[in-house]
């Protein structure tokens, strides 16, 4: 069916490749191909008429990460090219890998929030606006690996809830405080982790995500 965003899905199960397209198309997004396995996700990763690439971290033939791999090749050749990717389990070193680059229109989820259906749509659509989406578990394994000793417990809360690009209004209703506490929280953060301040809610946690990754 037509829609304004064209997106590649990769994935080798096939009852969920199908029901990931149906999906997609349901919330007015083309899949302009639905590939199962590396060697023809490589190739669907070359077209021109491609807004997003959906991808499963495991692909036939080895089952390892292929297909992290391929979108990681994809994005050097395209910088930018939007990707999102979709894992069984929580790995925060593919998504380390994926966010090496820190130029955004990334995203990490689990298979599990597929099931929120509107959620789901709404992340591809933020991905391929050049937004950055993370599950939560994938936050929370990226937080756990690197030493935060230097941030209060409220302010790893506030932290976690940046990296899932939240804003700093959704922020403060989560946490029941007001906008103005998550602001100076968020400044305590920047300075704490040696981060410049950046207006730009994208950049801003882009900026964070680069210092997970750092070392």
């Amino acid at each position: 069916m037509p829609g304004d965003l064209r997106a590649l899905v990769a994935e080798d199960q096939m009852l969920l490749r199908v029901g990931l397209v149906r999906i997609l198309e349901a919330g007015g997004i083309a899949v302009v191909a639905a590939v199962g396995a590396a060697d023809t996700l490589a190739e669907a990763l070359a077209r021109k008429d491609l807004d997003i690439a959906i991808v499963d971290v495991r692909l036939p033939p080895t089952f390892t990460t292929e297909g992290l791999e391929a979108v990681v090749r994809a994005r050097s050749s395209r910088p930018g090219l939007p990707v999102l990717v979709l894992s069984q389990y929580v790995e925060p070193l593919y998504a380390r890998e994926l966010l090496a680059s820190g130029t955004g229109s990334v995203g990490y989820l689990l298979k599990d929030r597929v099931v929120d259906v509107d959620g789901f749509v709404a992340a591809v659509r933020q991905v391929a606006s050049g937004g950055t989406v993370l599950d939560p578990e994938v936050v929370a394994g990226l937080l756990s690996a690197r030493p935060l000793d230097r941030l209060t417990d409220r302010e790893r809360e506030v932290l976690t809830l940046m990296a899932e690009g939240r804003s700093n209004a959704a922020i403060a209703i989560r946490l029941y405080v007001t906008e103005k506490a998550v602001d100076k929280h968020i400044n305590n953060i920047f300075t704490k982790l040696d981060l410049p301040p950046a207006p730009d809610d994208n950049r801003r946690v882009l900026a964070v995500l680069a210092w997970l990754n750092a070392g």
